[in-house]
């Protein structure tokens, strides 16, 4: 059965965290490179925003039957193959979930100016997701 509540609670985060990533965009890379409350900041709140991505696209992959990913990057794989978002969007998202590797397991040796640029730049792909999925998350709203 589906846990319409534990999609409601991911994607609360999300939106949380994406604000955050939002409000951190104004960080200069010198503030990442010798501000460590505000680099352990900025980690958190992309890791917060990839997992919580990831966790909504499993909630979508376990309410429709799909196939059970592997690996976090192949969850967003199975949502192209199953037409829920774009294989551009999907990519960038997988990618991401491999970089939400590297904030939990390689964390001091991460380069700061990936980080800055992901940063800078890639917000806008999890605002993608959103659009994306809303058809899909309407009858859990209801």
């Amino acid at each position: 059965m589906f846990d319409k509540n534990g999609i409601i609670d991911h994607l609360q985060e999300l939106k949380l965290a994406m604000k955050d990533w939002k409000k951190y965009q104004k960080y200069s890379l010198a503030d990442l490179e010798f501000d460590r409350d505000k680099r352990n900041m900025i980690f958190h709140a992309m890791l917060i925003t990839i997992q919580s991505s990831i966790d909504i696209a499993n909630h979508l992959i376990s309410e429709f039957g799909f196939d059970i990913p592997r690996t976090y990057r192949e969850t967003f794989l199975i949502l192209i193959q199953k037409n829920i978002i774009s294989k551009e969007l999907g990519d960038k998202l997988a990618d991401l979930a491999s970089f939400r590797n590297y904030l939990v397991h390689i964390y001091w040796k991460i380069d700061i100016k990936l980080v800055y640029n992901i940063l800078q730049n890639e917000l806008i792909y999890f605002q993608q997701f959103l659009e994306k999925i809303k058809p899909y998350l309407k009858k859990f709203n209801e």
